[in-house]
């Protein structure tokens, strides 16, 4: 089976990674996540309007798009085990694409790392069931009152019933539905609570927001995040990755090995550029209007994040 999935995601929002032309217009990602106090609350109401594809991959694994991050789905006796939960308001068409994949009651959620777009559905899924598993920081993140200056918007706690009941520091393997279940603590990178999850007998590997497939990504400064983080981690993912394993990133289409390749060499390229012009003691204006992305913004430039964004988010760490 080839990984060369032919997937064409619509690049046109954030919130539905997939997305259908006759439902209602959907705001452009940057428009949608400008800076001011209701982005969050607009992207959870957006996500009622989502339209949810189910894509079968192999070992029984499905990916959901369109519900927030994408969601990996593995059915089986001991319960559906679900990588990320989305947003809350998709749940009606979540719910409707794990019924079109088998009946198993759902009873195991996985959280990537703590972000609204692959949390916010914890909740809901917890009162169906679901035993949620984290690392540590995602527990940390979703217990306490949490700022991330790049979306202006302070999160409370959230609810009881969203927070991680187990929680695991560097490795944990999880035993479920006859799969190995390999999960690794990447270190800080997106966030400080990114892990990997790999389905060790499919090799189907989902690497979460530290992969971000067609889109420039976000990088949360402010939950411990960093471009050196996002490169360690892409550089991580590719030494695991073998020809023949599925990837699937936290947003975008699914994913082999040369296009996780590109990916890391988008980072390491931007940053080399950005890293130069800052030294010479250049604005971030400046290193903008040099448009050191310009090669990839005609592709990877309509998504959440802006070519701008992006340069600033590098500008920011080096």
């Amino acid at each position: 089976m080839t990984t060369k999935l032919d997937v064409r995601i619509s690049r046109r929002c954030f919130v539905t990674s997939a997305t259908a032309a006759t439902t209602v217009a959907l705001i452009a990602p940057r428009k949608l996540f400008a800076q001011d106090d209701g982005l969050v609350q607009t992207a959870r109401r957006t996500a009622a309007a989502a339209t949810v594809t189910v894509q079968k991959l192999r070992g029984n694994i499905s990916v959901l798009m369109g519900a927030g991050g994408n969601i990996a789905v593995l059915p089986g006796r001991d319960g559906k085990l679900l990588i990320d939960a989305g947003f809350a308001g998709a749940r009606p068409k979540v719910s409707d694409a794990l019924a079109s994949i088998s009946s198993d009651p759902i009873k195991h959620l996985i959280n990537t790392h703590w972000h609204f777009d692959h949390t916010d559905g914890n909740e809901w899924l917890h009162s169906e069931g679901a035993a949620i598993l984290a690392h540590t920081n995602t527990r940390k993140r979703l217990s306490n009152t949490t700022r991330v200056e790049g979306w202006n918007f302070t999160f409370p706690p959230s609810p009881p019933g969203a927070i991680p009941a187990e929680v695991f520091d560097d490795e944990r393997t999880v035993k479920l539905n006859g799969a190995t279940i390999a999960l690794k603590y990447y270190g800080p990178a997106h966030t400080d609570g990114d892990i990997s999850v790999h389905f060790t007998d499919a090799d189907v590997f989902h690497v979460g927001d530290t992969f971000w497939n067609g889109y420039y990504p976000f990088i949360d400064y402010s939950t411990g995040g960093s471009i050196d983080g996002m490169i360690r981690a892409t550089e991580a993912n590719l030494a695991k990755v073998t020809g023949t394993m599925i990837v699937i990133p936290g947003h975008g289409a699914v994913a082999d090995k040369s296009q996780l390749a590109f990916y890391r060499d988008l980072l390491v390229g931007t940053r080399e550029k950005v890293a130069a012009l800052k030294k010479q003691g250049k604005t971030l204006d400046e290193i903008v209007a040099t448009k050191p992305t310009a090669a990839t913004d005609a592709k990877w430039g309509n998504g959440f994040r802006s070519p701008k964004d992006f340069i600033g988010d590098v500008f920011q760490g080096v």
